[in-house]
């Protein structure tokens, strides 16, 4: 198979399109994308599309993500995490307890609004953010909406303290991490962090780039979440072709398949459906 997803697990020091780029050149691809940038300083589940299987990239469930990440307290980085200029507190650590960190956590629970970092690729003027940051300029951050699942303690010691956080899209863990220490009256950053999950997709099932295959890559139909609608060889042809077809359903989009293989997404206008992209 030469068309479809890698579940790849990152390793450090890797950006997320140099990953790209060794795929594409090891494995002789045209195409290749991915679900979700993971940091260069971050390790873990990095979903990625190749060939036809880009065209399945906006309907792949991207929305909660699951991270293991290790806090560490009295220094501050200027992006967040160890890539950035990292500089030592004057301020002593203030002593806490497991109590006092779960009662911090609880205050990061729910829907919230996040300040953005600059290091970040939301875009300003439709640029992004870390690409002022590297010139020097300096912008305003702005908040956006996330939301945290769930925060669980993993372990801690006088100056670090590890977690598992369940966040929504958009959520900057670094930022967190940050947040975290200065409810705890100090500062940190981010010593490392690891995606393990997206949606239903799992690092488990991740491979490693360096053991990577073509037999590696994986059918994404199944992966994507709307309802399916099984298509006859006529109507798959229609499908194929574009052509508007009328369905006696009600979804708002269905992912019409042929013998289990993904043709096209199509989205209800009136009383028919028109063809939204093909996939084939």
């Amino acid at each position: 198979m030469n068309d479809g997803l890698i579940l790849l697990d990152k390793d450090i020091g890797l950006t997320s399109r140099k990953a790209d780029n060794i795929i594409a050149h090891s494995l002789h691809l045209k195409k290749v994308g991915h679900l979700g940038t993971l940091d260069p300083f971050a390790s873990g589940l990095l979903v990625i599309a190749v060939n036809k299987g880009t065209k399945f990239l906006p309907y792949l469930e991207d929305g909660e993500k699951e991270y293991e990440a290790t806090l560490k307290l009295g220094y501050h980085s200027s992006t967040g995490d160890p890539d950035g200029e990292i500089t030592k507190s004057n301020d002593p650590i203030p002593s806490f307890d497991e109590e006092k960190i779960k009662s911090v956590f609880l205050k990061f629970l729910g829907k919230q609004m996040q300040l953005a970092p600059l290091t970040s690729a939301h875009k300003v003027d439709g640029v992004a953010m870390y690409k002022y940051a590297h010139k020097g300029v300096e912008m305003e951050r702005k908040s956006y909406p996330i939301e945290i699942f769930s925060l669980e303690l993993v372990s801690f010691s006088e100056d670090e303290i590890s977690f598992r956080v369940k966040a929504s899209k958009g959520t900057y863990i670094r930022v967190l991490g940050e947040d975290i220490a200065k409810e705890l009256g100090s500062v940190g950053y981010l010593t490392s962090l690891r995606r393990i999950k997206i949606g239903k997709l799992s690092v488990e099932d991740a491979v490693k780039l360096d053991v990577l295959s073509s037999e590696d890559i994986i059918d994404p139909t199944p992966l994507i979440d709307l309802p399916h609608y099984e298509c006859d060889e006529t109507l798959s042809k229609k499908v194929m072709n574009g052509v508007s077809i009328y369905l006696n359903r009600e979804e708002e989009k269905l992912l019409l398949i042929h013998e289990g293989v993904a043709l096209a997404v199509y989205k209800r206008s009136g009383d028919k459906y028109v063809s939204e992209r093909g996939l084939f």
